[in-house]
């Protein structure tokens, strides 16, 4: 995509990056969540992909969207390619993992803690200073209380404080911390298990947990019995995985 002047985009067989790429903070821009948006397009044609990895160059991961384009006649298209970041993320079946480095503040830090995987450095900060510039993060406000819960959901959003990537995976904000020297190794690690997995699998296992979400017990069970037998159960790999274990070898994976 040699057209993207702020984001790019690698394919790497079944593992895609996205890295935003408009150092030192990476504010997002429309024109940059345009691009993001364009990547992540790309990567849902992907049907063989098991994980997207989200990061960003520079010191910091994103400290959010530009201020003047929440302003005046700018702040509905800003809205519109925003929150498409995230409806097409929450679409993509692959695994999404976020590598923080640095700072992810408001519209990025909902970017980052939106993936499924979020691994960071301790040199890594979060928050959502919105309140004190007279505005509230819609997204956070929707997605942080099923990371964090209601209360310290609340706390984040109407005190703008900043945590440290300690305090982040304290209270479940983000999944992983290492030293800044052992990130990416620890990315690569992750990104190896996943690899070491079926892609369908992956896939349905991620179905599983989103479609389940928010649902009472007895009809979320009843749709994860229908995904169970009638599409994990129908699939290579499915069998593939079970015959393996019971002839002591490892899987062959088909990725369908």
């Amino acid at each position: 995509m040699s057209h993207l002047r702020f984001v790019q985009y690698a394919d790497e067989g079944d593992v895609a990056r996205i890295t935003l790429d408009r150092p030192p903070l990476n504010i997002l821009t429309i024109e940059m969540l345009e691009e993001l948006n364009a990547a992540l397009d790309r990567a849902a044609r992907r049907p063989a992909l098991k994980a997207l990895v989200l990061a960003g160059q520079g010191k910091a991961f994103s400290a959010g969207v530009a201020v003047e384009d929440h302003l005046g006649d700018r702040v509905r298209p800003m809205l519109d390619e925003f929150h498409g970041v995230f409806l097409r993320l929450r679409a993509l079946d692959c695994v999404t993992v976020a590598q923080v480095q640095g700072a992810a503040l408001g519209g990025g830090a909902e970017l980052a803690t939106f993936c499924d995987l979020v691994l960071a450095s301790e040199a890594a900060t979060f928050g959502q200073p919105e309140i004190k510039v007279g505005v509230f993060p819609p997204i956070a406000a929707l997605h942080y209380p099923l990371r964090v819960g209601a209360a310290r959901a609340l706390r984040l959003l109407l005190s703008g404080e900043i945590v440290s990537a300690a305090e982040a995976e304290r209270i479940g904000l983000v999944d992983r911390v290492v030293s800044a020297d052992r990130l990416a190794e620890t990315v690569e690690a992750e990104l190896g298990r996943l690899r070491a997995a079926s892609a369908i699998v992956l896939r349905l296992t991620k179905r599983a947990v989103r479609d389940s979400l928010g649902r009472p017990f007895d009809e979320g069970l009843g749709m994860l019995e229908e995904l169970y037998h009638h599409e994990l159960m129908t699939t290579a790999d499915a069998e593939e995985g079970l015959r393996a274990f019971v002839e002591k070898r490892k899987p062959v994976w088909k990725d369908r």
